[in-house]
């Protein structure tokens, strides 16, 4: 796999580190950027969307109560809602910027929009999930999945990506620090036929950063095929591949497996989201274990399953009480 050597400019925090080699770091550094299509998988957007001619009607993501931090997820994706959609008259940096400034966040974040701003007439962005790249006592990544849909003239074109939104605790509450949309690069040609069956997979919902990181050919086969033996037992919906993800695991110098293609992390299982504190625990570490002897040397969840091939094969914390993720050394 080709490691990501973009490192982006971030605020350091203090805290401690909750997992192997799993989703977490207080670094500077960040995983690649994004944009793709994804079937619907509605879980949020903007309230203005509905008046929006010829775009999806959208609904604005709300935290669960279970929920680490509800405040910090929430702040992170109404920026993200707020960039990301807009009515007729109402495009461009400019406009843009003042939707944050009316959040009371940065207008300058907008400048690191990169492609959650595209050039068009209007948007209607809708989030899938929401799920921490790394939580601590003052500080976070939330990486928030989220489609888009754009209409320029008479033409919609459905897109989406993944972004990294990195925040503090201030005094005051949560603030955004900086953002960093996904940009998996370009798609090889041909598309290899284990990344055709895993697109083609009803049983494997992709958001549109995953699914483009599978078209770029930076996902190593051990993912591909975990992914597709777990699909035969499971109706999996991932959030992150490679993509969109902090290169280091949150809070340490250490390189997360996800900017290396050899990780990716599933937030809902059968259609019962990871978060819920109804999902069934017996469900969940089924899962895991079963991410396990598909190969994965890391799985991190919610909960933390006995045993295991390696004393840290399984593993919880803070950071992935809302999703399961699955990593590979090769």
């Amino acid at each position: 796999m080709t490691r990501v050597s973009r490192r982006a400019a971030l605020l350091g925090a203090v805290g401690c580190v909750c997992g192997v080699a799993g989703c977490t770091d207080r670094s500077p550094r960040t995983a690649a950027r994004s944009s793709a299509t994804t079937p619907a998988v509605a879980v949020s957007p903007s309230p203005r969307a509905s008046h929006r001619a010829g775009l999806p009607r959208t609904t604005p993501w709300r935290p669960t109560s279970a929920e680490v931090t509800p405040a910090a997820k929430l702040r992170a994706v109404r920026l993200v809602e707020a960039v990301g959609a807009w009515r007729p008259g109402e495009s461009g940096t400019a406009a843009a910027r003042s939707r944050v400034a009316a959040l009371h966040l940065g207008p300058a974040l907008v400048g690191q929009a990169g492609p959650l701003l595209p050039k068009a007439d209007a948007a209607a962005l809708q989030v899938i999930d929401a799920q921490y790249g790394g939580i601590l006592t003052d500080s976070a990544s939330v990486l928030v999945v989220c489609r888009q849909w754009t209409r320029s003239a008479d033409r919609v074109r459905a897109g989406g990506t993944t972004v990294d939104v990195r925040l503090v605790r201030t005094a005051s509450g949560w603030t955004v620090t900086s953002l960093h949309p996904a940009r998996p690069g370009a798609a090889v040609s041909p598309v290899p036929s284990r990344v055709r069956g895993i697109l083609s997979d009803p049983r494997i919902e992709l958001p549109p950063a995953a699914r483009a990181d599978l078209r770029s050919g930076q996902v190593h086969d051990s993912v591909l095929a975990a992914m597709l033996r777990l699909a035969r037992t499971y109706r999996m919906s991932v959030s992150v591949v490679r993509s969109g993800h902090p290169l280091d695991v949150f809070g340490t110098r250490r390189p997360s497996d996800h900017p290396r293609g050899r990780a990716f992390d599933v937030w809902r299982i059968d259609g019962h989201p990871v978060v819920d504190p109804g999902t069934s625990r017996t469900l969940i570490e089924r899962f895991m274990r079963d991410a396990a002897a598909a190969g994965s040397y890391n799985v991190g969840g919610p909960l933390r399953p006995s045993g295991g091939a390696t004393a840290n094969q399984f593993f919880s914390d803070a950071t992935h009480h809302d999703h399961v993720h699955i990593g590979f050394r090769t």
